[in-house]
């Protein structure tokens, strides 16, 4: 089935919608004011050495200096050390560091209250599959996937589809488990031309710039989101659609033939309904076709979903009714705690079937 990927975006938030033959599937929301700076990099100005604390302060152009500890420092690891002992000790950050020197630095931790960001120089790229490392050749599996088999086959996949003269590192995340050396490949490229361009911002772009920061959600839908059923992806702003244009002929140019700019005077979300999903999933009662509904209560401790057959009266008999009236329901109950309506209490085996046992008082794999 093909669908759409719709894109809305105002200076207060980016909305994504993915629309699969006129029925909104996912909606997914990123807000300018919650966005963190964690994983940016930064090209960073040393404004004070703390021999003491093993720290430095380091300006990265925040209205605070940014704090990095010996801990944090990739060139004092002990594995990077003239002798190469992983017993040795740190090599101290005065011997590192001084006053007014330049380097790249990534956030790893946002400022809180009066603090300021936490920053590492050990450099890590998040792709859709990998994450690169360029000082570390190493290629890491994710301990998720626990096959040693798999493991070892992803390691080998990894090794031959890297470059020669590639020396950096990767960690392989589960999502990599069932892909094609085709997108491991594309992941490759797209994390190499990343670090490509930090290094040249690095050396041509003055102190406290900022060298990467993660993607935008418009930016990860062209890189995680598109596929072979997607037919159009249309943008609504004239200004980032132009920047999804550049971006996307660098680093994802096979979906620039399906990504247009929607110029059209009805707004776009409400041209395909999604307005009306987003208020009808918000609202507080759930109608189901069968005519019965949900009522979702959010409270501080719990969230209940009170399920009532309303005017779904059904056939003759009371059985077969329950069972497609929660059928309908099913779905929606998954995501929370369900209140079940008292009538439905003798047909127990109908919710245990729908929605799939729960460990409860009676199982006895619950105290397990």
């Amino acid at each position: 089935m093909t669908e759409d990927i719709l894109i809305n975006i105002t200076p207060q938030e980016t909305r994504v919608a993915l629309v699969v033959q006129g029925a909104v599937q996912e909606l997914h929301i990123e807000r300018t004011l919650t966005r963190g700076l964690a994983g940016n990099v930064y090209l960073g100005k040393v404004v004070r050495v703390l021999p003491g604390m093993q720290s430095a302060f380091i300006d990265i152009g925040l209205e605070r200096a940014a704090f990095l500890h010996v801990a944090d420092i990739w060139e004092a690891r002990p594995h990077d050390g003239p002798n190469g002992s992983s017993t040795a000790s740190p090599t101290p950050i005065e011997k590192i560091l001084y006053d007014g020197q330049v380097l790249t630095v990534q956030v790893i931790k946002d400022p809180i209250g009066t603090k300021g960001a936490r920053l590492s120089t050990q450099i890590s790229i998040a792709g859709r599959m990998l994450v690169y490392l360029p000082q570390d050749k190493h290629i890491g599996i994710s301990q998720k996937i626990e096959k040693e088999s798999e493991r070892e086959a992803l390691r080998g996949r990894m090794q031959g589809l890297l470059p020669p003269e590639e020396k950096g590192g990767y960690i392989v995340r589960t999502q990599a488990e069932d892909a094609s050396d085709a997108d491991l490949a594309a992941d490759i490229d797209y994390l190499r031309k990343t670090w490509g361009a930090i290094v040249k911002g690095a050396r041509t772009r003055p102190a406290t710039s900022l060298l990467y920061q993660d993607l935008s959600l418009a930016q990860r839908v062209l890189r995680d989101f598109v596929h072979d059923e997607t037919a159009a992806i249309l943008v609504d702003s004239r200004e980032n659609y132009l920047r999804l244009v550049d971006f996307a002929q660098i680093y994802t140019p096979s979906v620039l033939s399906r990504l247009q700019h929607y110029t059209g005077e009805r707004p776009l979300f409400d041209l395909y309904g999604v307005e009306e999903e987003i208020l009808r999933a918000l609202g507080r009662r759930v109608d189901l076709k069968s005519g019965g509904y949900l009522i979702v209560d959010q409270t501080e401790a719990m969230t209940t979903i009170d399920v009532n057959t309303g005017g779904f009266v059904g056939g003759r008999h009371h059985h077969p009714r329950l069972h497609r009236h929660g059928e309908q329901r099913a779905p929606q109950c998954r995501a929370g705690g369900a209140q079940e309506d008292p009538v439905a209490r003798p047909h127990q085996g109908v919710g245990e079937r729908l929605l799939g046992a729960r460990p409860g008082r009676d199982d006895p794999q619950a105290h397990a």
